[in-house]
């Protein structure tokens, strides 16, 4: 399961911060995962309860966006915005599609006390 190596980065560099700002509480961490990333939003959830156990976010609450899928065809500006076999190549043209959104996987803010 590597969303739990996912939730203790998660609470690593919320760690950070806190320290840089001389705070020893983090209340809040929002991040935002891609659709595409590969990462699943409960297991996630889960893990982040089971990792923040003992730190300064042991009280934390984890909000999680998911960020749609989306890609384009360069050559034709068709857009793809639903994965439904994983085939990144243009039904109209066949050129490779550029996904644009979707692989996200970043911290969006840190709420500290």
């Amino acid at each position: 399961m590597h969303e739990l190596a996912i939730a203790q980065s998660i609470i690593e560099i919320a760690e950070k911060e806190a320290k840089n700002h001389n705070s020893s509480t983090i209340k809040k961490i929002k991040v935002q995962i891609g659709e595409f990333s590969g990462v699943v939003k409960e297991a996630l959830e889960f893990s982040f309860e089971i990792a923040k156990n003992g730190t300064p976010a042991e009280n934390a609450q984890l909000e999680i966006e998911i960020v749609k899928f989306k890609a384009i065809c360069k050559t034709c500006n068709f857009t793809l915005e639903k994965i439904d076999d994983f085939n990144l190549f243009c039904p109209n043209c066949e050129n490779v599609l550029e996904i644009i959104s979707g692989r996200e996987m970043r911290i969006e803010y840190i709420e500290i006390e």
